[in-house]
Parts: structure tokens; C-alpha cells; sequence
């Protein structure tokens, strides 16, 4: 058994009775960090070697001496670089921050350090999290484990590859149109992608506001169970974040899904859709039947207009938030400006990447006067019309079951060329963003050639639980969770 491969519950579990310490596990993890990283250029800054192996001493130490140890802590974690850390680089995988060291952590951050947090750094992302692939980050691409030729998924591609490949226990990442869900189905995880309001956004760079939301990373649902309750909860320093009790999550891994009603929507179905996807999701939907599931087709006529909608919202948001990395205010500042028009000019050409300067200006004239009402206002009507759409489905229905991706893992620079065959890859990611509510993707199986694929799950919002019941039940009925692939 190596350890770095291990779910973070199991491990545990085994140094709780004594079978394995916390220090032998960050042993296990830097050492696979030290084997793959160089090939698969998961991070962009890592923490010291003997400060991981001291976090771990600690919860040892801790452990022997009678005190409760919280289940993470210890544990070696990796964070997307789009969250704050106080000391720690933060450069959002953009060349416009690089060299930024916060002086504060991001909320996430601070409850994960009150649970112990051992940090094994902050892992590649694309640009600003605008990206589906990981290919757009400004440090250069992440590659999958399953097949080094291949994307890992974007933006959370750096975690991802960091977590499959057992250079991190888990991690957390960012989701704005499928940035957790799309990297766990391209690299065999567990992503959830939480209700928006859910988790804090303070300390998270912001890409699309209405949009944006942290979430976890993790080998199995009862990692992310686990993680997602460490880091759930309202924060008064976000003014989106939802005053709710936090439930225990691990409480919702139980029982089978007997009685459970889960729609298979119309619109999913068709174009674009590649066979072998399709074939294992119909296997996964048989699983889940055994498993005492009804599945009922259910309608979403609003979905077709989805990936448009998205496309004027996110890139109308970004072209906001991403105005006040100017070099005055935020950012990097061209050293060839010769007066204050070339300063703003000349810094966000050289600070930004060539997505991120596409996304703004897509933004910028969807918000430009005489097509504001035309573009940015209809595609808000048309937002409600979905989410109204959602609301009738889980009347219905318990929970939304398709797949996560059309298309398993792509080969790198294959899509760079053609934005919109990019773009194509989060149509069944991005409506849950648009509508606010909770997602996961869980492994659903291998293609003939052994790349992974993703089945993903939607619950109304705030019903995380169910998710969790979906994905654990499932879990137990399949080991596509437990394969790992060959370091």
C-alpha cells in the first residue's frame, strides 16, 4: 500500500489505531511530488519540504498524547492558485500578479488552518480560471496522469492532476462553469462543486461573481464530505455567502437510493455526445436503477440557450472585476510605458493571456452602450428562465443525473485553435453556475483506451447531502473510485 494513493478517511482511520503515523504519509506524498511532478507540472509554488513533514509531526504529536485529532489535520492539501494565502505567491496562473504575496488568507484558508492545514503548496490553474483545460495558465499547461499527452481539465487542472496522481490527499479549486466538475471527470475524482453562497468567496480571486464558487477536490465522497464541512459557512466578509447551518456531511454516506427520483434531462441527449460517453453513462444509469433509483426523463427547455447565455454573463463580469489590474492600482506595470495611457496600454497587454484578453473583450462590448439591453440584459432574463426551469424539473424529481463531459480527456493543444470547440466541452457543467446549484462529478468509468469519465449529479440548492448519498451509493457498487493510474 502506498500511502499518497489512500483517501484521506482511510488514512485516518489507520494512523487513529496506530497502524500508520501522519509523518509517514507527507513522507509518501513529497516523495511523489519529487517522482511526478516534473512531468506533470501540477504546481506553481511549493511549501518547504520540512515544514510539511512538521505539520505532520504535529498532528503526531498531538495524536500521542491523547488529543482529538481532526481528520485533515496533518493531512498534506493542495489549493488552486486562485486562493489568498498570507506569505504564499498567489499569481491566479497569470503573468499580471506574479510576484503577489497577500497579506491575508482567503476564508477557506483560515478554516482549513484551524484544521490543521498542511499545505503542500498552490497547483496550476488557467489564467484568471478562464480556461477548460489548464493549457491558458501564463506558467505553462498541467498534463493528466491517466495519459501525459492529454488535458487534465481546467481551470482546477493543477489540483486535480496534483490529487489523482497522490501529490496531495485532496484540494480545493474554484467552479464558474465547471472548473471542479470537468478536471474530476477528466482525472477520475471527486469534484463538488457546492451551492452558490455555500463556501466563502473572500481571498478568491474573482473571475465571475454571480458565477464563481470554491469547492473540493477528492478521491471519494467521503473525502469530500469530510472536506466540504471543514470549509462550508456563512462569512460576514462575503456578501454572497448564505447564512445557514452547516450540516455534517459524512452523515448523508448511508443507505441505499431506494425512492430516489432522478431525471435524465431531454436536452442532454443527442449532439455531441461521444459514443463511448454515452455508453458508459447508460451502464452508470443501469447501476444506479439496481441500486433502487427511478430515472424519469425531465425537460429543460431553456438549456439550449445555456452556453450563449453563459458566454455574455461570465465574460460581462470578468471584464469588471478584471478592470482594476490596470498597473495602478493592482498588478503588474509595463516598465516600457512612456506616459499613463501607455501604462494601462502596454500593462495588460504583457499582463495577460490571450484568453483572458478575449473573455474581456467579448465582456466589454456586451456591455457597451446600444448593446447592453440586447446582449447582457436578455441573457439575465433568459438566467431565470433556466433556474425557473430547474425549479419545475425537481419538483419532479430527487436529483439530475448525466454526464459531466460530452468528450473524455482531450490531447493537449487539440482545441486551442477553435474557442468554441472549447467552449463546447462545459455544456453540461455550466447551467448549474448559472442556476446557483450544487454539482458533482464522480468517477463513471475508463474508455477503451483507459481514460477516465465523469458522471455528474444535480441537486436543488443546499442539498449537498444528496449529492453525497448519490455518489457513496454508487461507490458501492463499482471501484472506479479505487483505480489509480500508474506513476
Amino acid at each position: 500500500m502506498n500511502p499518497c494513493e489512500q483517501p484521506l478517511h482511510v488514512l485516518h482511520q489507520m494512523r487513529t489505531t496506530g497502524e500508520i503515523s501522519t509523518e509517514e504519509i507527507a513522507k509518501s506524498v513529497l516523495a511523489r511530488i519529487q517522482q511526478a511532478e516534473p512531468k506533470l507540472h501540477a504546481y506553481l509554488a511549493m511549501t518547504d519540504e520540512k515544514t510539511v513533514l512538521e505539520n505532520a509531526r504535529k498532528a503526531d504529536k498531538k495524536r500521542t498524547s491523547g488529543e482529538v485529532v481532526h481528520p485533515l489535520e496533518g493531512m498534506p492539501i493542495t489549493l488552486k492558485d486562485i486562493f489568498c494565502t498570507q506569505g504564499m505567491e498567489t499569481t491566479c496562473g497569470s503573468k499580471m500578479l506574479k510576484g503577489f504575496v497577500p497579506p491575508y488568507d482567503a476564508t477557506v484558508v483560515e478554516k482549513l488552518k484551524h484544521q490543521g492545514l498542511n499545505l503542500t503548496g498552490k497547483t496550476n490553474m488557467d489564467e484568471f480560471a478562464m480556461g477548460s483545460s489548464t493549457e491558458n495558465s501564463a506558467y505553462g499547461p498541467t498534463k493528466n496522469p491517466w495519459d501525459t499527452s492529454r488535458v487534465p481539465g481546467g481551470s482546477s487542472g493543477g489540483t486535480a492532476a496534483a490529487v489523482a496522481a497522490g501529490m496531495a490527499l485532496a484540494g480545493l479549486g474554484t467552479d464558474t462553469g465547471g472548473s471542479i466538475r470537468q478536471p474530476a471527470s477528466f482525472t477520475s475524482l471527486v469534484g463538488l462543486k457546492p451551492t452558490y453562497g455555500r463556501v466563502s468567496r473572500y481571498g478568491m480571486i474573482a473571475f465571475a461573481s454571480s458565477l464563481d464558487q470554491g469547492g473540493v477536490l477528492t478521491r471519494d465522497a467521503e473525502d469530500a464530505a469530510l472536506l466540504l464541512g471543514a470549509i462550508a459557512g456563512h462569512d460576514p466578509r462575503d456578501s454572497t455567502s448564505a447564512d445557514r447551518p452547516v450540516p455534517d456531511y459524512t452523515q448523508a454516506l448511508q443507505g441505499d437510493l431506494k425512492g430516489v427520483r432522478l431525471g435524465l434531462v431531454k436536452q442532454f441527449q443527442g449532439a455531441g455526445l461521444d459514443k463511448e460517453v454515452e455508453d458508459h453513462f447508460q451502464a452508470n444509469l443501469n447501476e444506479l436503477q439496481g441500486l433502487g433509483a427511478e430515472v424519469v426523463e425531465v425537460s429543460l427547455p431553456a438549456l439550449e440557450y445555456a452556453l450563449a447565455v453563459y458566454y455574455i454573463l461570465a465574460p460581462s463580469e470578468a471584464s469588471s472585476n478584471l478592470g482594476r489590474f490596470d498597473g495602478i492600482r493592482y498588478g503588474l506595470r509595463s516598465k516600457h510605458a512612456e506616459d499613463l495611457s501607455q501604462v494601462y496600454q502596454k500593462s495588460r497587454e504583457e499582463g495577460f493571456g490571450p484568453e483572458v484578453k478575449r473573455r474581456i473583450m467579448l465582456g466589454t462590448f456586451a456591455l457597451s452602450a446600444g448593446y447592453y439591453d440586447a446582449y447582457y440584459n436578455k441573457a439575465l432574463n433568459v438566467r431565470r428562465m433556466l433556474s425557473a426551469d430547474f425549479n419545475r424539473a425537481f419538483q419532479q424529481v430527487s436529483m439530475i443525473v448525466c454526464p459531466t463531459s460530452p468528450v473524455p480527456p482531450f490531447k493537449l493543444g487539440e482545441r486551442l485553435s477553435d474557442p468554441l470547440q472549447m467552449y463546447l466541452v462545459d455544456s453540461y457543467t455550466l447551467p448549474v453556475n448559472l442556476a446557483g446549484l450544487p454539482g458533482m462529478s464522480i468517477p463513471g468509468g475508463f474508455t477503451k483506451g483507459g481514460l477516465p469519465l465523469g458522471l455528474q449529479f444535480i441537486a436543488p440548492a443546499f442539498q449537498e447531502e444528496k449529492l453525497l448519498q448519490a455518489a457513496h451509493g454508487f461507490q458501492q457498487v463499482t471501484d472506479y473510485h479505487l483505480r489509480r493510474p500508474v506513476m
